[in-house]
């Protein structure tokens, strides 16, 4: 019987994916340029894991 891949799961090894490219520095904007910042790299992630189809809730205003 095949298990079907939670959407969480698919988030979390995308999220790992752009990270270990971050941390390997080869991860670029879209601008193209290279990216220095740990918050744009984890941004970056979150977006190309929600693209995926990921569950991933977006991030809450401060009002």
């Amino acid at each position: 019987m095949a298990t079907k891949k939670s959407s969480s799961s698919k988030g979390k090894t995308k999220v790992h994916k752009v990270m270990k490219e971050y941390k390997q520095g080869g991860l670029k904007s879209g601008s193209g340029g290279k990216v220095k910042s740990r918050k744009q790299a984890v941004a970056i992630a979150l977006s190309e894991a929600r693209e995926s189809g990921a569950k991933i809730p977006k991030k809450k205003k401060k009002s």
